[in-house]
């Protein structure tokens, strides 16, 4: 379904959460009952009350979220002043808070953790601009990435990302006032060379708590999807891209040109690669709902590279991009089961 114009989406989306919040939560006590007596229909514990709780929680926390953000629209003069710096800050500082709460409730609720391995954005690249590199597997992971980028390293993040996210309305709001780009596949060479000038625009002027974010697969991992990048690299005619994009098992291909305008636009800046396992199983509804309550151990593993180590030419930066994605599916082969690898790895 393509994407609402923006003046519709804040004129009926954004208010439609709203009310339906309200809704729900007033009558949440009619859902909780019903929820308790198929609870014991069905095999897992308490499965069908902690899917209530939390998607009653992601719906009140977005209500909330355009609450807080119209009232940040109305303080910055109706939007007059709402990419001043102040009001940019302020709204990387409401991100953080809501996204603390939401991981609060996913800890509780769904029993998960996370853990850090490696040199993270801190430490690795202090008081430097920094590109962040990640793959994409599994529910939430960009959620993930952005609250560890927010809240534990105190970074801003620039995101790229799938145009189809604004469906949610507070993402939609709150990610269009900072500086992120929303993308489309491009359906030819002139609209590709078009996206990849908005993704040079975005990395440039990166200042020292900034981090660029981007995700080279495009999009979250599948085997299908596996099998259909290595068929766009043969169609092509990148067959010895094909040959290495059929050794990695568990990641896409990555596709280089995203980051080579990042490289280009930011040659300050500082790479640093993600890789996370722990939600990777969890490819369809059918997978999550399975996995509820989760009782998963997610491993967040960061690898920095200074910018004096990157390639200059543009076929050695895709090489690079791809040795590193091998390197990347060797550590989840050997971390997807919950077993650590060397931390040196």
């Amino acid at each position: 379904m393509p994407l609402p114009p923006r003046w519709l989406r804040r004129v009926l989306l954004a208010p439609a959460v709203v009310l339906l919040a309200v809704v729900v939560v007033t009558t949440l006590p009619v859902w909780a009952l019903v929820a308790a007596a198929l609870s014991p229909l069905v095999p897992g514990r308490l499965r069908p009350l902690r899917l209530l709780w939390i998607g009653c929680v992601y719906l009140v926390w977005d209500a909330a979220a355009l609450l807080a953000l119209f009232g940040l629209w109305v303080g910055a003069g109706f939007g007059l002043r709402v990419r001043s710096p102040g009001f940019q800050r302020a709204h990387y500082v409401l991100a953080g808070w809501f996204l603390r709460v939401l991981f609060w409730q996913a800890r509780w609720t769904l029993r998960l953790r996370i853990d850090v391995a490696g040199a993270d954005p801190d430490t690795a690249q202090p008081g430097r601009p920094e590109l962040v590199v990640c793959r994409h597997a599994g529910p939430g992971d960009s959620f993930i990435l952005i609250h560890a980028l927010v809240n534990w390293f105190r970074r801003e993040p620039r995101i790229v990302l799938k145009e189809s996210l604004q469906w949610d309305p507070a993402i939609d709001v709150l990610l269009n006032r900072l500086p992120n780009r929303f993308i489309a596949p491009a359906s030819d060479e002139d609209r590709g060379a078009a996206l990849l000038r908005q993704i040079g625009h975005l990395a440039s002027g990166l200042d020292d708590d900034d981090a660029f974010v981007i995700f080279p697969e495009g999009g979250n991992f599948t085997p299908k999807r596996r099998l259909r990048a290595i068929a766009r690299l043969r169609a092509l005619g990148l067959e010895r891209m094909a040959l290495r994009a059929e050794r990695l098992r568990h990641v896409l291909a990555p596709q280089p040109g995203g980051l080579l305008a990042a490289l280009d636009a930011a040659p300050e800046a500082g790479v640093v690669f993600v890789a996370h396992t722990g939600l990777d199983r969890m490819l369809t509804v059918s997978d999550v709902w399975r996995e509820l309550p989760m009782d998963k151990r997610i491993v967040m593993r960061f690898w920095s590279v200074p910018p004096e180590e990157i390639p200059a030419d543009r076929q050695e930066r895709i090489d690079w991009l791809f040795d590193w994605w091998a390197r990347i599916d060797e550590w989840i082969a050997a971390n997807r089961d919950g077993v650590a690898a060397d931390p040196a790895a």
